[in-house]
């Protein structure tokens, strides 16, 4: 894991996607060309927050290093430093993994 020099702003995130297993339960392999991409990421960087109707900033329920499930479609995919990450507002985020 490498260390990012990229701060998103307001309420968006950065997301590195989680590979999902390569494998079923059963041991099948699963071939690349079949695979969807994973719904499950984890929290690089975070913006500082978005602001309320009277001006104040709300910081947001995210972290770095928060396991989080996402939408299929959400997000922006980038490249920083080589890495392919997603940038998404908080909203995108369904939940956070424990």
């Amino acid at each position: 894991m490498t260390e990012i020099n990229f701060r998103p702003l307001h309420d968006r995130v950065v997301v590195r996607r989680i590979e999902a297993e390569a494998k079923t339960k059963g041991g099948i392999i699963i071939p690349d060309t079949v695979k969807e991409k994973p719904q499950e990421g984890e929290i690089v960087a975070v913006g500082t927050g978005a602001r309320d109707e009277s001006g104040k900033v709300v910081p947001l329920d995210v972290k770095a290093g928060d396991r989080i499930l996402f939408g299929k479609w959400s997000g922006t995919e980038i490249k920083i430093n080589g890495e392919d990450l997603l940038i998404m507002k908080e909203a995108d985020v369904m939940g956070i993994i424990a």
